[in-house]
């Protein structure tokens, strides 16, 4: 997106992700101008480039989440020459500009704009064969205002829809270059629910009705627009409980091939939902009939869970684990508590900490993306009855039970064909290792073995997430008078 936001007449930009490849340091020039987005968890090796960037005397801009939370940061630690706060998509060609004449400013604000002018990206640009998945955002913001989560305050609760025709664009621009499993890469796909719109009906606010239906019709729009591109195309999604309310939602979903979503189930008893903020969520055998409405619609789940919330105790582990199998969801994550900068939940511990806070290496626990990742603790908040060690052990016992060979390969019935079988079972496998091990894991040397054990299981998955290019394919017609459900 920041490249398609450079002025053409500068040159094409050479974007560098460093999760293929370490940027070659050898290649940056006097003048040039590096721009670097980080969040929390790679602003030590953000920093260092930026450091060596400036020493080679380029231009240092940074962006992300984490520099707008964070600016000054960039400035002490990283070498910035300016900071960019907010979305780019308007302000990153005014950067460019004023590097290039010597002008530039120490920050900006880019502000949250307007979907009309969110930037289809330049997927021109990206490397052959670099990814087997794609991503297109369709919205940013997510109407929620859950404690552990920081998009609600920095990208806002009022939903920024992107248009039908923008998104399709793009997703037929990815299909042609041979992308046909894509991440519609949003918070949440979902953002007008049943409840809002009856909520807003009842206290008279046809304004508000008004609006919240048309952003629905619009999203039954993209997804009908979806459903007539090239069959062999599958879809995945972020979205909350709430859409299983919807069945009409979820068929659309279904026909639109966006054949999983990742929902935030966080915790399975009501005191744990209340404590993250999360009380729309149900618990208990509700909690598992909702998940399993998913799954009758066609919609498979990727459930996450929270562990180390100061209400779980020790069989909360079993019965998260106990209850992830009963509901038959198809993919699952069991993260432990983390405070993230601009969550309320950070900003209450921070708050707790006091003056006394602990330090390591120097560095005070309230800065812990600071600390080198070897001697960061795995827990930061303190928990009332369970020490840290005691909750990541049970943690990974809860990955262990999830994962266990013989528990995928049940899974597995999910697809018919023995080929799916056997990718299902290795993409398992492969989510295992990618997030469990190096996610908990307790020293750098088993984080590595991960590392190393993830590549080689993806190797055998390539061919089962690329296609063959279609370079002539069309855009489908678009039904611009939507004929679309209102209220389910």
């Amino acid at each position: 997106m920041l490249a398609a936001a450079t002025p053409r007449h500068y040159g094409d930009p050479i974007l560098v992700d460093e999760t293929l490849v370490q940027i070659d340091l050898s290649t940056i020039k006097k003048g040039d101008v590096v721009g670097i987005g980080i969040h929390t968890a790679n602003v030590l090796r953000g920093y260092q480039v930026g450091k060596k960037a400036r020493e080679l005397g380029a231009w240092v801009v940074y962006g992300g989440i984490h520099a707008t939370l964070f600016p000054e940061e960039s400035y002490e630690l990283g070498g910035a020459h300016a900071v960019v706060k907010g979305d780019g998509d308007d302000v990153w060609s005014k950067v460019i500009s004023d590097c290039a004449a010597g002008t530039l400013e120490r920050l900006y604000e880019g502000g949250r704009v307007g979907s009309d002018r969110f930037l289809e990206a330049r997927w021109d640009l990206l490397p052959d064969k670099g990814y087997m998945w794609a991503s297109v955002q369709t919205v940013r913001g997510c109407p929620k205002h859950c404690s552990f989560c920081s998009v609600w305050r920095t990208d806002g609760q009022k939903p920024r829809q992107r248009s039908t025709d923008a998104v399709i664009n793009e997703i037929v621009e990815l299909r042609r270059r041979g992308y046909r499993f894509i991440t519609l890469s949003d918070d949440n796909f979902y953002p007008v629910t049943l409840t809002d719109i009856q909520l807003a009906e009842r206290q008279g606010n046809q304004a508000r009705v008004s609006e919240l239906k048309n952003l629905r019709e619009e999203r039954f729009e993209l997804m009908e627009a979806m459903s007539q591109l090239p069959s062999d195309m599958v879809f995945f999604t972020q979205i909350t409980m709430e859409a299983a309310e919807d069945t009409q939602f979820l068929d659309a979903m279904s026909k639109a091939r966006i054949k999983g979503a990742l929902v935030g189930i966080e915790a399975v008893t009501e005191e744990g939902l209340k404590s993250v903020f999360k009380d729309f969520n149900l618990a208990g055998d509700n909690l598992v009939a909702r998940l399993k409405e998913f799954k009758k619609h066609n919609v498979h789940v990727l459930g996450s869970f929270i562990f180390g919330l100061s209400t779980d105790r020790a069989e909360t582990f079993t019965a998260t684990a106990k209850l992830a199998l009963e509901a038959d969801i198809t993919f699952a994550q069991f993260v432990m508590m983390t405070p993230f900068p601009g969550t309320v939940d950070f900003m209450k511990w921070e708050k707790e900490q006091g003056e006394g806070v602990k330090k390591i290496d120097g560095v005070p626990i309230t800065r812990y993306w600071l600390i080198p990742p070897d001697k960061r603790p795995k827990l930061y908040t303190p928990h009332p009855t369970m020490n840290p060690e005691e909750i990541r052990a049970r943690t990974q016992g809860v990955w262990d039970a999830f994962y266990e060979n013989a528990a995928i390969w049940k899974r597995a019935n999910c697809v018919k064909s023995m080929k799916a079988k056997i990718a299902f079972f290795l993409i398992s496998k492969l989510y295992r290792q990618m997030y469990a091990n190096t996610g908990i894991a307790t020293d750098s040397a088993r984080r590595k073995s991960s590392t190393n054990s993830a590549k080689w299981l993806t190797l055998p998955l390539v061919w089962i997430f690329r296609a063959k290019p279609m370079p002539e394919l069309k855009k489908p017609e678009l039904n611009t008078n939507r004929p679309f459900p209102i209220l389910g």
